[in-house]
């Protein structure tokens, strides 16, 4: 299998880990030689309830029985798609009204900045440095990260940078800009989180000059940092919500949500302002569903702000300087790139599934399952703590 992966797929990197999996189960992966590997990456934050949750399984298993896809998004009234953007819409604050199911976090991005465009007229896109929003054309000139881009130039035009946590940068947030988008906290550049108010401000900023925000909650949405979307944390409500990885319980989909007002901008003038074949796809839309439920339902969001603390005690070590992010959306920053080359590949070796960040080399990325128990948490922790130690020795 091996060899075939190699020969016939597609790669993103000339190093891939190249673990040949099984199966797969609660807070465990399963390789072809049944090794048990624990998973404090979560599929890079989507598998929310963990792998095979019976919740998720259920609510597919039923939906199979039913109907697949049936019509492109948007024409036939499905079940699934409806009860899910209801939910969203009844756990979001006003104004978020509306939600456009899609099959990506990225195409989600590109649905939102095409609407914030329509909705201001306006081109200009104030996006962060060291942001990342996806990898389409239009997530990528969005991308605050020049190495990754400029294979792939010329990008959107129209694009301005400004520094995450600058507040003398909101000055560059004009009449002509028609949306600023942000990370809700910063992923890819190591979890970095908005500080004295700061998305408050940029919010306020946007209003002023009538731009739009765009809040990309990607990976700090459904339940990981200890409410169901981050922005919760920070007193700021976006314009237009962006969601992806987790909503599915490890299924691919993806959303934006916006004021019905905003929303209705995408369906005339012109009409099928963005479509998409199959976005809401019923038997997705149902594991989104459950997946919502179970975090909204059980105490596994308070959870996860003890599961933080308790990584944080245990991770206590002179080669981690720092510890970034919230609840189980952390990065630990050892003092080198190679110290967490070193953690993520014998990690991996003993039994650790951990990973990389996108632009912060440092980091050691810590986004296991909601799910995951304090039993867990400690056995990956002293794996790490173990390595630590082993190299300062």
């Amino acid at each position: 299998m091996k060899t075939d992966f190699y020969k016939y797929q597609a790669q993103t990197s000339p190093h891939p880990l190249a673990m040949e999996i099984s199966h797969a189960k609660g807070s465990y992966i399963f390789d072809t030689n049944n090794k048990a590997y624990l998973d404090f990456v979560a599929g890079v934050s989507a598998c929310t309830l963990g792998h095979s949750h019976p919740g998720v399984i259920q609510a597919i298993k039923t939906q199979l029985d039913q109907y697949m896809h049936v019509m492109v998004y948007g024409e036939y009234i499905q079940k699934p798609a409806v009860d899910l953007a209801k939910f969203i819409a009844d756990h979001t604050p006003a104004p978020l009204e509306q939600t456009y199911l899609v099959n990506s976090g990225t195409e989600a991005i590109e649905g939102a900045l095409k609407l914030a465009k329509r909705a201001t007229g306006r081109s200009e896109i104030i996006a962060a440095k060291h942001a990342y929003h996806g990898n389409t054309m239009g997530s990528m000139s969005v991308m605050g990260f020049e190495e990754r881009k400029q294979a792939y130039r010329p990008l959107v035009p129209g694009t301005k940078l400004i520094t995450f946590n600058n507040e003398a940068d909101l000055e560059d947030i004009t009449t002509k800009t028609a949306a600023v988008i942000l990370e809700t906290i910063q992923g890819g550049a190591g979890f970095i989180e908005p500080k004295n108010n700061y998305l408050a401000k940029v919010k306020a900023k946007c209003e002023a000059v009538g731009a739009l925000l765009i809040l990309d909650e990607i990976q700090p949405g459904i339940g990981r940092t200890g409410k169901l979307f981050g922005f919760e944390n920070y007193n700021c409500t976006p314009d237009i919500l962006v969601m992806g990885k987790g909503l599915g319980g490890g299924m691919p989909i993806g959303a934006f949500t916006a004021s019905t007002q905003l929303m209705s901008l995408l369906s005339n003038g012109p009409k099928m302002g963005h479509i998409t074949t199959f976005g809401g796809h019923p038997v997705i839309a149902a594991a989104a569903l459950a997946t919502l439920k179970v975090v909204t339902q059980t105490n596994l969001m308070a959870e996860a702000l003890e599961k933080e603390q308790l990584i944080r005690h245990l991770l206590k070590h002179p080669l981690i300087p720092e510890i970034r992010g919230k609840g189980l959306m952390l990065a630990a920053l050892t003092t080198s790139a190679e110290v967490t080359n070193e953690v993520i590949l014998k990690g991996q070796e003993q039994g650790l599934i951990a990973f990389w960040l996108l632009f912060e080399p440092r980091a050691i990325r810590i986004t296991p399952p909601l799910t995951i128990s304090k039993e867990e948490i400690t056995e990956g922790c002293q794996i790490i703590i173990n390595i630590l130690d082993s190299i300062i020795h």
